[in-house]
């Protein structure tokens, strides 16, 4: 079968590509074309759009970039037809992809959904349109079919795919060989994971190492987005003692004692590779505000919202300091009734997540889908 799908950021790439992955064990003559990123590309698919050239961030950013937003959907129509294929896959990017939806649900190409939009969010509107161009959802969050189920529209939990991402690595480097290949000193290490788009990057970043002088003893390390080149992390962070590993993150959590993270699918996996963590976010003042008014939730990190409360620490907008960073950073390296609480936290978050094999169900579930018609 001919397969069609759209991811528009590093987290998406890295599921599409599992799911690819486990969609070719099922269906070996499986053709894909796709937007997405380096990952998609090395299962197999022809790649139209790279996500780093998708990805903008904020009300802000959006407005200032319409043009260039309207042009890539009218190039993403013109292709997706003439690819025909048997089934549009999208992967969360909901401004782009809703449109893609509605467009390809005109033309007669089924639409499936893999890992729902944030509409529990904010734009919870959104659902009519989910009801009216999308046939089947698979959700990855255990409170969205739920939340689904509210609205009249079932849909198919799945499990998180990161699960399967983490076991998948393992066994990673041991410490040795993981310090002496990086150039790196025994001293503990801290890191660093600043986001995947340039915008969030130089932001965060600079407000993280700013912080790095009052914690002598340790050693400071950037887990680098794949997607960003390595002189604009440098330019960030000359003169100082930071240092730089590119497609290591799971090396650089399993050898750190805590992570200062920025909030989306990084704040997971600290969570899984059981790392306490600060999550840190500060984005455009305009877009925040925005955004603040309309967004309805109780926490911006994935850890806090699938544990329904707060286990780690979230510093957002004008809390995101340099002194506050100092303050929380100590607290998860030195307090040890909060360790242990952060640890027996992510325990029961794994038991939340539905289990390993998300991937790989959600490629069986579309198979069989698929060949109902």
């Amino acid at each position: 079968m001919r397969y069609y799908l759209i991811a528009g950021e590093a987290s998406g790439d890295l599921h599409a590509s599992n799911l690819m992955k486990e969609l070719k064990k099922k269906d070996p003559s499986a053709i894909f074309r796709c937007w997405g990123g380096d990952m998609m590309q090395q299962q197999g698919g022809e790649l139209v759009r790279h996500y780093r050239d998708l990805a903008f961030m904020g009300f802000l950013e959006v407005v200032t970039h319409l043009k260039e937003i309207m042009g890539n959907l009218k190039v993403c129509e013109k292709d997706l037809l003439n690819f025909a294929p048997d089934v549009l896959i999208l992967v969360d990017y909901p401004g782009f992809n809703l449109r893609i939806a509605g467009f390809a649900h005109k033309h007669g190409i089924r639409v499936f959904y893999y890992i729902s939009p944030q509409l529990w969010a904010w734009r919870s509107s959104r659902v009519k349109l989910i009801k009216k161009f999308v046939e089947h959802m698979f959700v990855i969050l255990p409170f969205e079919k739920e939340f689904y189920v509210g609205y009249d529209y079932p849909v198919d939990f799945v499990g998180h795919p990161l699960l399967d991402v983490i076991n998948e690595k393992m066994p990673l480097q041991s410490k040795d060989e993981f310090l002496s290949t990086n150039g790196l000193s025994g001293d503990p290490i801290i890191a660093l994971l600043p986001g995947s788009r340039k915008m969030e990057i130089n932001k965060i970043l600079r407000i993280m190492i700013s912080m790095v002088p009052h914690f002598n003893g340790y050693q400071f390390v950037v887990a680098a987005a794949p997607s960003i080149p390595e002189n604009f992390y440098n330019e960030i962070i000359k003169g100082t003692s930071v240092k730089i590993l590119k497609n290591q993150t799971y090396d650089l959590l399993k050898h750190s004692i805590a992570t200062l993270v920025t909030s989306g699918t990084a704040t997971l996996e600290s969570a899984l590779m059981g790392v306490p963590q600060v999550v840190c976010y500060k984005g455009n003042f305009i877009s925040f505000a925005i955004a603040k008014k309309i967004v309805h939730v109780s926490h911006i990190s994935l850890v806090n919202l699938i544990a329904g409360k707060s286990i780690v620490k979230e510093l957002i907008q004008q809390n995101l300091t340099v002194a506050n960073l100092i303050e929380e950073l100590n607290i998860i390296l030195y307090n040890s009734e909060i360790q242990d609480r952060i640890m027996e936290n992510y325990k029961q978050l794994v038991k939340l997540l539905g289990g390993e094999g998300a991937s790989e169900r959600t490629a069986a579930l579309i198979i069989q889908y698929l060949s109902k018609n």
